[in-house]
């Protein structure tokens, strides 16, 4: 059996907004991402909808136009494009790109606009989602996972930047929050 090669991970926070709860039903509107641990690299796009599908509370959180995004929205696949180049060649050109979220509901739009339009993605087939790896650092149940109670039982942890649904402001916020909980020593 081939031996493993070390190889470096960079890790990239991801957060994006959508029009609805599932992808190809509904479309991914905006993606942000930054490295963790150096939040000044960033990556952010405005996308052109794959349909008309949407739901109202959906748009109201994030603010984001639907008409506005058919006419100034970047098409699908020159943006999922554009976000490959920005991990291999800026965020990690000699490492690999490992994705962060909080929670899975950006992963599975993102994948599926990887997959979908490119064919591929520059992240494999899975990535770290912060809800569970705190569980696991916290020993708590999953009710325990959501922003509010992290905040309230581990102040050290949050990051000081509040939740705009801007998916690169979150980005960076989750990215916060990431490299604290990575780095803390958090007693089970």
């Amino acid at each position: 059996m081939e031996e493993m090669k070390d190889y470096k991970e960079t890790y990239i926070s991801v957060d994006i907004e959508a029009a609805g709860p599932i992808p190809g039903e509904y479309s991914m509107l905006s993606l942000g991402a930054c490295v963790i641990g150096d939040t000044a690299q960033t990556f952010y796009i405005e996308i052109k909808p794959i349909n008309d599908n949407y739901i109202q509370e959906a748009l109201d959180v994030c603010g984001l136009s639907l008409e506005e995004l058919k006419e100034k929205g970047t098409e699908p696949k020159k943006a999922m494009e554009e976000f490959e180049n920005w991990i291999r060649i800026q965020a990690a050109p000699d490492s690999r790109a490992v994705f962060v979220s909080f929670g899975t509901f950006d992963w599975m739009f993102v994948q599926y606009y990887f997959h979908r339009y490119l064919g591929r993605s520059p992240l494999g087939i899975n990535g770290i989602d912060m809800k569970s790896y705190y569980m696991g650092m916290a020993s708590c149940d999953w009710k325990g996972t959501t922003k509010k109670r992290i905040r309230k039982a581990n102040p050290q942890l949050t990051s000081q930047r509040k939740h705009t649904h801007n998916a690169l402001d979150d980005a960076i916020g989750q990215a916060e929050l990431f490299e604290k909980m990575f780095t803390s020593n958090l007693k089970k």
